[in-house]
């Protein structure tokens, strides 16, 4: 009896020892072990790995994957070039590549190099914040920011065993207390630009109506003047017909002509005309028929 339970007692003690001497390092894990508190090996391969059992060896075991760090709820404040004050949030990626030298500098923590990569995230900010303007800050050297920004971040980094994959600025804000004149002056900025638009669409307007204008002046000259050209000729070829007509018998275009002025000065019945009787006005009155207009009944 006292051997049956002498050799269970022993292989549960060889199978404690043995499942403490084996572990499985995850594809998504470092594997550091340790030899009396000294770091022995690091695992970086997937796969079961043997060890000796505690206290001989430990296993610590890294995350290898990309985290991220983002800004608190409430975000860093920063001083411009200009002397004001801005709200920055940002993000970082990153992962280990060195899990001995992480070790070393915070023992395994992630917190810890939450912190300080925050903290250096936060000095190379400040560093270029304060050289520029806040609108080289919102737009117009932003790129410029974060490329700066991420470069002195991964140097610092690599010396404590992480790589940078990424910097981003997600948000870049004016504070409460200077919100107002920036609005103001927004607002005055696009006031101006709303006059000069206006004044430029009157002035191309007054361009526009003023020749308009001309081109409508030059087009009534231009067709008066065809009208009176054609109404011209149109006097002269009627004046070379009345000529050719009248010209075959003078004395009936005299005759015309006295008719042409009896209606002339007599349109109504009222009409009265004081003249002498025996006056060249009242030849053709005085005589009648085809000889009082010289026309001849010869064929």
């Amino acid at each position: 009896m006292n051997k049956v339970i002498s050799s269970t007692i022993a292989l549960l003690i060889v199978v404690i020892v043995f499942f403490s001497s084996i572990f499985v390092v995850d594809q998504r894990s470092y594997a550091i072990v340790f030899a009396l508190g000294e770091v022995k090996s690091v695992i970086s391969e997937p796969g079961l790995h043997f060890k000796l059992p505690p206290p001989f060896q430990n296993v610590l075991f890294l995350d290898k994957r990309i985290l991220t760090i983002e800004s608190p709820s409430e975000a860093d404040r920063f001083i411009t070039a200009e002397k004001k004050n801005i709200l920055v949030d940002t993000y970082m990626k990153w992962h280990i590549i060195d899990p001995k030298l992480y070790y070393v500098s915070f023992g395994g923590d992630e917190s810890r190099a939450k912190d300080r990569l925050s903290q250096i995230v936060k000095a190379a900010l400040n560093d270029e914040i304060t050289k520029r303007l806040v609108k080289d800050v919102i737009s117009g050297e932003r790129d410029k920011v974060m490329q700066a920004v991420r470069k002195k971040v991964a140097e610092e980094a690599k010396q404590i065993g992480v790589e940078i994959i990424d910097v981003r600025l997600k948000r870049v804000e004016y504070i409460a207390e200077i919100n107002n004149s920036v609005y103001e002056r927004m607002k005055s900025e696009r006031s101006r630009v709303a006059n000069e638009l206006r004044s430029t669409g009157f002035a191309d307007s007054e361009k526009i109506r003023a020749d308009a204008d001309r081109q409508r002046v030059v087009i009534l000259a231009e067709a008066y003047r065809e009208a009176e050209k054609n109404k011209g000729a149109g006097d002269a070829e009627a004046a070379q017909i009345y000529a050719q007509a009248f010209g075959q018998n003078p004395e009936f275009y005299r005759f015309y002509r006295s008719l042409e002025a009896y209606k002339s000065s007599f349109k109504t019945k009222n009409d009265v005309l004081v003249v002498d009787p025996n006056s060249d006005f009242f030849k053709y009155f005085k005589s009648s028929g085809a000889n009082a207009a010289g026309v001849s009944d010869k064929k």
